[in-house]
Parts: structure tokens; C-alpha cells; sequence
């Protein structure tokens, strides 16, 4: 089994990545195989404005295998990222996650979470035919649980965020 975890933000050092590096840890540790997909490794064009270098099918290409999908995202003003809303509107038509199992982690910096984002997240999946699992993963106040090395440095967050590949891995085998 393949799964595409993709991290939704392409700041340096972000804390989505540094989240995510549990959830590919954890689904390693399984023996699944992992795409780690980091957006600025592609350049996507806004749909109908071509682009020079336009990476689409090759992204597409790399996701047309994957049996599972983790997306990753910061809330940004209350809804998820724009680049990972131009990943899934550059996926292709009917789009690569249709019918496949999904996980949705959201990080934020407030107390609150990402529960914004994932909302918004959760019915563009949906739209598309993705198989969103019901249990969702915000972590708010994130800074506070990753060192500068990106080591989880709480039982109990690490513990959350590890709910994800579970329950994946657990929709996978039924």
C-alpha cells in the first residue's frame, strides 16, 4: 500500500511538516509506503493560465498509485492553504483522490486549532469524491509541543497526531 502525505505549506521549517514527520514515521513503521510530497517541489499553474515548467502531470504521475492520502495544512485566515487548494484544483479530472481514503491534520497557532481550515478542507475533499475519515486531527498552540529540531516534545500530541495513520491503516485493512 502507497500513501501521499502532503504537506500543505511551504514556509521554511514549518510546524505542518514537522507534524507530518509523525505521520510518516508511523505508517513506515507499519511498512506502508510513503510519498512525501512537499509543494514546493512543483510548479502548478492557477487552472487556465498555463504556465512555463507546468508540473500537473507530473504530480499527477507521482499520485497515480497512491491507495491513500494525509493532507497537512496551517490555517491561514481561516481556511486552509492556497497552495494545496492549487495541488487539488491540478490534480486532474475526475480527480486522483476520488474514492480514496483521506486524513486531514490542521496545526495552528491559536488555541482553537485549525478547525476552520479543516471545515473547508473536509467539503472540498468530499466535493471530489474523497473518502474523508470522520476522525479529524487540530492541534492548536503548535509551536509549543515541536524543539528546533522538529522532535515532538509532548506525549500527548504526539499521541494525537498518530491518530491519523491508525486510523487510516485500520480503514485500509477492513
Amino acid at each position: 500500500m502507497k500513501i501521499a502525505v502532503v504537506n500543505g505549506s511551504v514556509r521554511e521549517q514549518n510546524y505542518t511538516g514537522k507534524a507530518l514527520k509523525l505521520i510518516v514515521d508511523e505508517f513506515e513503521s507499519n511498512n506502508y509506503e510513503v510519498i512525501y510530497i512537499d509543494l514546493r517541489a512543483y510548479s502548478l499553474p492557477f487552472p487556465g493560465l498555463p504556465i512555463d515548467n507546468d508540473d500537473s502531470k507530473k504530480m499527477q504521475n507521482d499520485l497515480a498509485t497512491v491507495d491513500a492520502f494525509v493532507l497537512g495544512t496551517p490555517e491561514y485566515n481561516g481556511s486552509y492553504t492556497a497552495v494545496l487548494k492549487n495541488m487539488i484544483d491540478n490534480m486532474g479530472y475526475p480527480n486522483a483522490m476520488k474514492g480514496k481514503p483521506i486524513g486531514l491534520l490542521g496545526v495552528a497557532s491559536g488555541k482553537l486549532g485549525a478547525t476552520k481550515s479543516l471545515e473547508h478542507l473536509r467539503s472540498v475533499c468530499s466535493h471530489i469524491g474523497g473518502l474523508v475519515l470522520p476522525r479529524v486531527v487540530s492541534i492548536g498552540g503548535i509551536e509549543q509541543y515541536f524543539d528546533e529540531d522538529g522532535n515532538c516534545n509532548d506525549e500527548e500530541t504526539d499521541k494525537e497526531i498518530r491518530v491519523i495513520p491508525k486510523n487510516l491503516i485500520d480503514y485500509l485493512n477492513k
